[in-house]
C-alpha cells in the first residue's frame, strides 16, 4: 500500500468473481474493449502486455471445457456462486522507475507468476496471467516531465478446494460407508478463502484468554505468501504491504513526486511568508510615509501661522521728535499675541523637526528593508517558479492526489487504534 513514506510496499488482493461478472473482467485484463474510461490507458502500448499464460478461448468456454472434463466440479453450488478468483499482485511505480521500468517488471511479475501458482493450487487452474504495461501513471508522470508506466499483474483463476466425497448410508456394500468414494476439486471461494488458525513459533495454534483460536484473515496469509516468495526469489529491498489496511491498492501511486511535492510545498509555504512579510513592510513604509506627510504639513501650518518680518516691521508709528514708537492698542496686544505664538511655535518647530528627522530615518530604514526583503523574496519566487508552473499545469488533479494523500494518512492514524468489541480475535 502507498502510504507517501518511501517504502516499497508488495500487494496482493483478491477479487470474488461470479458467472455474470467474468466477462467484464476478461475485456479489461484481454484489452478487448474499442475505448476505455480510464483515461491513462496508452492504447499504443497494448503489444508491451506480457502474457505468462495465454488464454485459449473466453474464460466462460474454458470453465465448461474443465468442468466437462472433469477437472472441476461445481456440485452442490448456488446458480449466483463466485465460480472465478483474479489476483492482482502489484508494487507501487517508484520501484520499477528506480530499477530500470520495463525489462524489471517483466522478470519481478514472472516471478510472482510463479508464487501465483502456488497460492491457487496448480497451473491447471489458472485461465490468463496478463503483466499490464499499458497504464500511465499520470501523478508520477506529470511530476517528472516523461511517461512513467505503472506495471502490475492480473491473475484470472478458479478457486478450488479437494473434497473428498464419502460412501452414503445408502451403499450396498456396508463395509464401505464412511469411506472415501472419490476426491473432487470443488470450486468454491468461500472455502479456498476461510480463515486460519494463527500459529506460534513452534507451530501450534495461538488461543486468547477464553482460549479461542487466534484466527488469521485469508488476505493476510496472501500478503504473507505474496511477499515471502518475493523475498524468497530474490527482490529483498521490497516490504510487505501493511498489515489492517482495509483500503484497495492504488494504481497511481507516488515516489519521486513525493519529494517533489514536499519540496514544492515547503518553497510555496516560504513564499507565502516573505509576501506576508513583504505586505507588512509595504504596509509599515506605507504608515510612515502618511506620517511623514502629516509632520510636513504640520511644520508648514506652523510657519504659515508664525508673523512675517514685514508684518513686524509695519507695526507702530516712529515720533519724529524722540525718536520712541507708539503702537496701538490693539497692535500691542497683536504683538504680545504673537510673540506668545512665537515662542511656542519655535518650540513645536524645534519638537516637528525632531519628529520629522526621526521620521525620515525610520521612513530610510524601512525603506532599505523592504528593498532587501524584495531581492529576497524575488531570487525565491525565482527559484521556485518551476514548481508554481508545474502546480498550474497539474491543476485540480495534483491538489485532488494530495487531498488523497492526507485522506489516506488520517484513515491510517484511524486504522492505528486499537481494535476493540469482537474483532479482537482476529489477527489481521
Amino acid at each position: 500500500m502507498a502510504r507517501n513514506d518511501g517504502i516499497d510496499r508488495t500487494v496482493a488482493r483478491n477479487v470474488n468473481l461470479t458467472a455474470s461478472k467474468i466477462a467484464n473482467a476478461q475485456r479489461h485484463n484481454e484489452r478487448e474493449k474499442e475505448s476505455y474510461t480510464n483515461p491513462d490507458i496508452v492504447s499504443e502500448r497494448l503489444s508491451y502486455n506480457v502474457h505468462f499464460k495465454t488464454p485459449t478461448g473466453s474464460y466462460t468456454e474454458m470453465f465448461k471445457q474443465m468442468k466437462a472434463e472433469g477437472v472441476i466440479s461445481t456440485r452442490g453450488l448456488k446458480e449466483d456462486a463466485n465460480l472465478y478468483g483474479e489476483l492482482i499482485f502489484d508494487v507501487n511505480s517508484a520501484y520499477f522507475y528506480n530499477h530500470g521500468g520495463y525489462e524489471f517488471a517483466k522478470q519481478f511479475y514472472a516471478d510472482a507468476y510463479k508464487a501465483a501458482v502456488e497460492i491457487v493450487g496448480g497451473e491447471q487452474y489458472i485461465l490468463s496471467a496478463v503483466m499490464h504495461a499499458d497504464e500511465r501513471n499520470r501523478a508520477i508522470s506529470e511530476a517528472l516531465g516523461e511517461d512513467v508506466y505503472h506495471y502490475h499483474l492480473h491473475v484470472v483463476y478458479i478457486p478450488v478446494v479437494e473434497k473428498q466425497i464419502l460412501w452414503s448410508k445408502r451403499c450396498k456394500d456396508k463395509s464401505l460407508i464412511g469411506t472415501v468414494k472419490e476426491t473432487i476439486m470443488q470450486v468454491s471461494s468461500s472455502k479456498k478463502w476461510q480463515s486460519q488458525p494463527s500459529l506460534d513459533e513452534n507451530g501450534n495454534p495461538m488461543l486468547t484468554a477464553k482460549g479461542k483460536p487466534i484466527l488469521k484473515k485469508s488476505y493476510s496469509v496472501l500478503q504473507d505468501d505474496f511477499f515471502n516468495a518475493m523475498r524468497a526469489a530474490g527482490y529483498t529491498d521490497v516490504e510487505r504491504g501493511e498489515r489492517g489496511s482495509t483500503e484497495e491498492h492504488l494504481t497511481v501511486t507516488q515516489f519521486k513526486v513525493k519529494a517533489e511535492q514536499e519540496r514544492l510545498e515547503a518553497v510555496t509555504g516560504l513564499v507565502a511568508q516573505a509576501e506576508q512579510t513583504l505586505e507588512d513592510t509595504q504596509a509599515a513604509a506605507d504608515r510612515q510615509k502618511k506620517r511623514l506627510a502629516v509632520l510636513q504639513k504640520e511644520t508648514k501650518t506652523a510657519k504659515a501661522a508664525a508673523l512675517t518680518i514685514q508684518d513686524i516691521e509695519s507695526m507702530g508709528k516712529k515720533n519724529a521728535l524722540t525718536g520712541n514708537i507708539s503702537l496701538t492698542p490693539q497692535e500691542c496686544d497683536t504683538l504680545k499675541q504673537h510673540a506668545i505664538n512665537g515662542i511656542a511655535a519655535r518650540a513645536d518647530n524645534r519638537r516637528l523637526k525632531e519628529k520629522l528627522a526621526s521620521a525620515e530615518q525610520s521612513a530610510t530604514i524601512w525603506k532599505q528593508r523592504f528593498e532587501v526583503l524584495n531581492e529576497k523574496y524575488q531570487e525565491l519566487k525565482k527559484k521556485a517558479q518551476p514548481y508554481l508552473d508545474a502546480l498550474e499545469i497539474a491543476s485540480e488533479r495534483v491538489w485532488a492526489f494530495l487531498n488523497a494523500i492526507l485522506a489516506r494518512g488520517r484513515q491510517q492514524q484511524e486504522h492505528s487504534q486499537p481494535a476493540h468489541s469482537r474483532q479482537q480475535n482476529v489477527e489481521i
